[in-house]
């Protein structure tokens, strides 16, 4: 029997499963996917907000501006992309001026640091491509971006290091109570554990509705996304956002940690839990709104559209001082299942919140199992070296050390096989081309892997020692290539 079975492989569960390997317990996280960050994680806007426009008391304010701050000193001890670069929400009317001092007011309530509202010619200074319409914005210093997918497999390979068990492309079918916690079946085995975190995102409410009566809907919200070419990257150089709606915080423009630009998201309910399909009407309001943010982003820069879903509550009766804030996350032991706890309807910021939602929830299972502290933690990790950006000494030492260090496979991001390598071979390594692209980038430049892709099929297959035909963009029917039979059938 396992001490805790985290069902979901996204920041939320690896923040958890990171925060739990301080503690002497067994604990496995339970994934459906082939890898971890394959749900909301892996597509969104990579923004660490600074926390202003949360209601005050909320756990989303109170989570965001901790993991905010946790931020800098995590990408550290991990290992991982961050930069605090700032953020600006703009203001286009002059009679919606008092909605940036509200958010102001909000975010200082909230303990946002360093917040001020700064008129155009302010603007300008700091954002010369800035919209001709924006007349006044709300500047946050703390603002940062991060590599969500690099944030995440941080977490989870620290977590790994350090005794966490991960299983793959295992999709939870039933959960049952039992006396000693909960019997949990997947499509594969059937395993036990004395406590469950639902962390499974989009999916939550299925796995909340299956222990208790006080049923949760959760409605995918769709993100549509643009991302352009390095060579225009410098057009922000803070995230720029628009002041916000119901729906969220609006089109926005930011660069990316890696140097690209990056404008989005849309924002519409859809019925489907896995519809990632861009439109061309979603893609055309990023660009059209964009525009409004950042004059003149050359259309043909563009390398890339993708869809992200953020996981909506829209059905759940909350209870306790939380109730009236119906947008709120749910972080709880659920009330009629002792010993399960939902760390659902984590949309934005909840990238942001990470962090600090590790430590919240890990702090709730202390409370139940009462663990002893490991004294040989590994509270560091090493990521994987990027041979474009190290230094020549750098470079030299690691082609000595394996001169597939040398040689360029992805000529787009300069990627090489030794990157590649490492990235198969080392804790929760890659087994598909999307694991290799999200731990190294092979593939997200430029030509979106037309050169690179056939060599990186051709390295899984020799490194996992299986046939070209197993190998798979990422889970069970993403192939490649067929088997000779089945193309003679």
């Amino acid at each position: 029997m396992y001490d805790v079975i985290i069902i979901g492989a996204g920041v939320s569960g690896c923040a958890v499963a990171r925060e739990l390997s301080r503690f002497n317990l067994k604990t496995m996280v339970l994934e459906k996917a082939s890898d971890v960050c394959e749900g909301t994680s892996k597509a969104n806007s990579g923004i660490v907000h600074a926390g202003y426009d949360a209601e005050p008391g909320s756990l989303k304010a109170k989570l965001n501006v901790l993991g905010s701050r946790k931020m800098a000193a995590l990408s550290k001890e991990l290992d991982f992309s961050y930069k605090q670069n700032g953020s600006i929400v703009l203001c286009f009317d002059e009679k919606d001026r008092f909605r940036l001092e509200e958010l102001k007011a909000r975010g200082e309530e909230n303990g946002v640091e360093g917040l001020s509202i700064i008129e155009r010619d302010e603007l300008l200074a700091k954002e010369p491509h800035a919209g001709d319409e924006a007349v006044a914005a709300l500047y946050a210093p703390t603002g940062g971006i991060v590599c969500p997918f690099g944030l995440t497999i941080a977490l989870a390979e620290n977590a790994f290091v350090n005794g966490v068990e991960f299983k793959f492309g295992q999709m939870v079918v039933d959960i049952q109570k039992q006396e000693t916690g909960y019997l949990i079946k997947t499509d594969k085995e059937t395993l036990e554990a004395k406590v469950v975190v639902n962390a499974a995102g989009v999916y939550a409410d299925q796995i909340h509705n299956m222990v208790s009566e006080n049923k949760m809907e959760i409605t995918p919200r769709k993100g549509e996304y643009l991302l352009y070419d390095k060579n225009i990257g410098n057009m922000a150089s803070h995230t720029l956002f628009q002041l916000p709606t119901a729906l969220g915080k609006g089109i926005l423009v930011t660069p990316t940690v890696h140097g690209n630009l990056l404008t989005g998201p849309t924002a519409s309910d859809i019925p489907d839990k896995d519809g990632k399909e861009t439109s061309r009407e979603g893609l055309g309001q990023v660009t059209q709104k964009a525009a409004l943010s950042v004059k003149g982003i050359p259309g043909r820069q563009v390398i890339t559209s993708f869809a992200g879903l953020r996981a909506h509550i829209t059905k759940f009766e909350r209870g306790g001082e939380g109730a009236k804030l119906s947008d709120d996350f749910v972080i709880e032991e659920v009330k009629d299942a002792a010993g399960f706890i939902d760390v659902a309807g984590m949309e934005s910021p909840g990238l942001s919140c990470a962090p600090a939602t590790g430590e919240y929830v890990a702090g709730l299972i202390k409370e139940m199992l009462h663990p002893q502290e490991k004294q040989e933690f590994i509270s560091t990790r090493k990521g994987i070296i990027n041979m474009f950006l190290a230094t020549e000494e750098e470079r030299h030492a690691k082609i000595k050390e394996n001169p597939a260090y040398g040689n360029v496979i992805c000529r787009c991001e300069m990627v090489t096989e030794g990157e590649i390598l490492e990235a198969i071979h080392r804790p929760l390594g890659a087994t598909t081309t999307d694991g290799i692209k999200r731990r190294t980038r092979a593939g997200m430049g430029r030509c979106q892997s037309g050169f690179c892709n056939p060599r990186v099929v051709d390295i899984l297959s020799r490194e996992l020692k299986i046939d070209e035909s197993e190998v798979k963009k990422s889970g069970e029917d993403a192939w490649y290539l067929l088997p000779l039979e089945e193309k003679e059938m």
